[in-house]
């Protein structure tokens, strides 16, 4: 018997009853639906890590002061001390793998602008600073290194402190205070919404870290250094090389701790990308026991077929049908009923996963290899629980076939 004789076949014989034909395709529709709409919600969680990752710096690589236990107690760095400009410099020119470096001094200040204050984070940077974190000048510009150099009294302000003290009005040009130093507006920055632990990254007021060592801390020590690797695989041995550089620099003993921790969010977002990947692998696990159900139920319907066609499987044997004629008919019959449920269930999961995708504003992007995995799961489930009716009819004897009872 040819494959198309016997879909043609296969198809009729299911139009007979559409109804329970419906029904049984239903637990593979259910099946792959849950798979394809589990699929594209944990690829659009790996987008989401992807793009908070990008958000967080180009490989950056964190140099926080602090980390020495003192009597216990690990100091913080308002207490540790250690930390200068000097082991910036160093870090640039005797770490190959680290291709920019931004001092940091930053705290809390309230600024003023008219007859509006806002409390919000004061941040003491180089001009490379916006490089290392990826971060774009909405309006204006970002000032200069000269600027560094003078000690000029220029800022550039986030999102929401542009909003808060100069609403809809153009901020650049005008002159706000930062604490009681008069500050003039040289840009604002790119919004870039909530970090990863909640708080608001637009919230800030950006300076020369010269301007705020002298001018508003009266400090020459640094409370963090940002710097970017030239590659992410450069971030580990260029962690190694900062800390070997700056224990050397910092006259720190074989046995005593480091005065600085140094991190890199890679670390922290690889984590949730993990547990992402091993939440939708459970989920699409869970989801499978839909295709296991549904394959049972057709395996249990092309049992009760062949009890019912009985006589007619004797018919097709007495006029020629061989065992091999008899066992692809069914067979064909299994697979059709998988793959039309297959193919139902792609449609329910790609709706399914654009209605989740609007209502959390999550995206969830339709993978083709998760489609492909999906038609090929249906093709499975179709031959493997319909290989043992198909086999059970070609078995029967064509002469008590024949004197079945309707």
């Amino acid at each position: 018997m040819q494959l198309h004789s016997a879909l043609t076949m296969a198809l009729r014989a299911l139009g007979r009853n559409k109804m329970r034909t419906a029904l049984t395709m239903l637990g593979i529709t259910i099946g792959i639906a849950a798979v394809v709409c589990t699929v594209a919600i944990g690829q659009g969680g790996s987008q989401q890590v992807e793009t908070q990752l990008d958000n967080l710096g180009d490989h950056m690589v964190w140099v926080e002061a602090g980390g020495r236990n003192v009597n216990g107690v690990r100091t913080g760095n308002d207490a540790t001390k250690t930390l200068k400009v000097d082991d910036a410099k160093a870090i640039l020119e005797d770490v190959p793998l680290i291709k920019s470096v931004s001092p940091n001094v930053d705290g809390r200040i309230q600024v003023a602008y008219g007859n509006k204050n806002w409390s919000t984070v004061f941040r003491g940077d180089s001009p490379d600073f916006l490089i290392i974190r990826r971060w774009t000048v909405a309006s204006g510009s970002m000032f200069t290194e000269k600027d560094v150099e003078m000690l000029a009294n220029v800022c550039l302000l986030g999102q929401t402190v542009a909003q808060e003290l100069f609403g809809n009005d153009d901020p650049v040009g005008k002159t706000l205070r930062v604490g009681i130093l008069p500050c003039e507006v040289t840009g604002t920055l790119e919004p870039k919404g909530l970090s990863l632990n909640g708080y608001d990254q637009d919230d800030f007021v950006l300076l020369p870290y010269t301007t705020v060592q002298r001018k508003i801390k009266g400090t020459d020590w640094l409370d963090d250094i940002f710097t970017s690797a030239f590659s992410t695989s450069d971030i580990i041995p260029a962690q190694e090389q900062i800390t070997r550089l700056l224990r050397q620099r910092h006259h720190l003993r074989p046995d005593e701790p480091d005065d600085f921790n140094i991190r890199h969010p890679e670390e922290i977002l690889q984590a949730r990308d993990d547990a992402s990947h091993t939440f939708t692998l459970m989920l699409a696990s869970v989801a499978s026991v839909s295709l296991v159900v549904g394959g049972i139920g057709i395996m249990n319907i092309m049992l009760v077929s062949i009890t019912e066609r009985t006589r007619e499987i004797g018919v097709r044997m007495a006029v020629g049908a061989t065992e091999q004629d008899v066992r692809l008919q069914f067979l064909t019959e299994a697979l059709a009923l998988s793959m039309m449920g297959g193919a139902a269930g792609v449609i329910l999961g790609i709706g399914s996963s654009a209605g989740v995708s609007d209502i959390l504003q999550w995206p969830a992007p339709i993978s083709p290899l998760a489609i492909a995995v999906a038609a090929f799961f249906s093709a499975a489930v179709g031959i493997f629980f319909g290989y043992y009716p198909a086999r059970k009819a070609s078995q029967l004897d064509p002469i008590e076939a024949l004197g079945h009872e309707w």
